[in-house]
């Protein structure tokens, strides 16, 4: 379970992400902070996953209250100033949704915050089965919850891709290199022009094929360079 806090001083920013969260599996609020000050007290007692955190807000802007925390959630700031980014980065936002934001710009935010590799405090780490290790798929009309560790392989399908996990086979409307983005390129390569492949799922290579469990996989020419490093 993924728990968020949302600071925002407007009632319809809280609606829109709430509405949003809503759609998604495992995303649990917390609380509605209306002000910056709120959320600290809040988090004085508690420790939330994700922050989805408004800057231009009363008593204290967003970035001056991120300074102030003890310890540093995800957060993704929600706001209408686009000048901020660059100092929003240098505090390691995990996104910067520029209001207003669609949901389709929402969960690209939300895949790039929860498959990102935990690197700072333990408030994270003690949370990271459940916030670094997953990604949201869009199939059919629903959204699903997949663990990384289950994915075996993608294969491209035109301008749709197939994500094979170890139970099941999910077909989203994404190109292979649009699945790629939101995958650790360290546990994910890609071998050849329609399969990237997870490297724990690799049961042997064998020339110009790569075998997961009973799946033989093509390496083309131009990708044998990303297989060198795993032989050596």
């Amino acid at each position: 379970m993924i728990k968020y806090l949302i600071i925002d001083d407007e009632y319809i920013a809280h609606d829109i992400i709430k509405g949003y969260c809503d759609l998604l599996p495992n995303m649990q609020l917390m609380k509605n902070c209306y002000d910056a000050l709120e959320a600290i007290e809040y988090l004085n007692n508690n420790t939330v996953d994700l922050i989805f955190l408004d800057l231009n807000m009363p008593k204290l802007k967003g970035f001056e209250f991120l300074k102030t925390l003890r310890f540093s959630p995800k957060v993704i700031v929600t706001t209408a100033y686009s000048e901020f980014a660059l100092e929003g980065y240098e505090l390691n936002v995990s996104d910067y949704l520029l209001k207003p934001f669609s949901f389709e710009r929402f969960l690209k935010a939300i895949n790039k915050t929860v498959s990102a590799t935990s690197k700072t405090t333990t408030a994270i780490v003690h949370q990271k089965d459940t916030v670094s290790k997953s990604i949201f798929l869009r199939t059919n009309n629903k959204y699903i919850q997949v663990t990384l560790d289950t994915i075996q392989y993608i294969e491209a399908a035109g301008n749709y891709s197939k994500v094979i996990t170890m139970t099941e086979s999910i077909l989203i409307r994404e190109k292979i290199s649009d699945v790629l983005e939101l995958l650790n390129d360290l546990d994910f390569i890609q071998v050849h022009k329609s399969f990237a492949v997870s490297k724990k799922h690799i049961k042997s290579i064998e020339g110009n094929r790569i075998f997961i469990s009973e799946t033989i996989i093509p390496i083309g020419k131009t990708y044998k360079v990303n297989i060198i490093p795993l032989l050596k």
